[in-house]
C-alpha cells in the first residue's frame, strides 16, 4: 500500500507543478510532510534558488505541542522570514498533499503572518 499511495502522490504532485510556477515577483510556498517533521520553502523557480524556509526541526521543542500547532508556528515563521525578504504575494504548492491537517495549518499560520495566496 505504500507504494500506491506514494505513487498516487508522485502523480498529482506531477500535475500541480504543471499549473503552479514560482516567479520572482510571486515565488512558490512548497510543503513537505515527513513522518515527525514539516517543512516550508519559498522557490523562486525561474532561477532555481530558495529564497526562504522554515522547518519544525528549526523550532525544536516538538515534543510537548501537537503536530497541528507546530505547523501553524512553522508557518508563521516561513511567513516572517518572507517579510524580512520583502515577499508579500506567493502560490502555494501543496506538493501532493491534502489541503487538511498539517498542510492546512502551515497555510493558516503563513497567512496569520502576513503571507498572501
Amino acid at each position: 500500500m505504500a507504494t500506491v499511495k506514494a505513487d498516487r502522490r508522485q502523480r498529482l504532485k506531477y500535475h500541480i507543478r504543471k499549473k503552479v510556477k514560482g516567479s520572482s515577483e510571486r515565488p512558490r510556498l512548497s510543503v513537505f510532510r515527513s513522518n515527525t517533521s514539516i517543512y516550508a520553502q519559498i522557490i523562486d523557480d525561474i532561477n532555481g534558488v530558495t529564497l526562504a524556509s522554515a522547518s519544525s526541526v528549526d523550532l525544536g521543542g516538538r515534543k510537548e505541542n501537537s503536530n497541528i500547532d507546530v505547523a501553524l508556528q512553522v508557518g508563521k515563521k516561513i511567513a516572517e522570514k518572507a517579510q524580512q525578504a520583502g515577499i508579500q504575494t506567493v502560490v502555494f504548492d501543496r506538493n501532493g498533499y491534502l489541503y487538511h491537517g498539517k498542510v492546512k495549518a502551515l497555510a493558516e499560520g503563513a497567512r496569520e503572518g502576513g503571507l498572501k495566496f
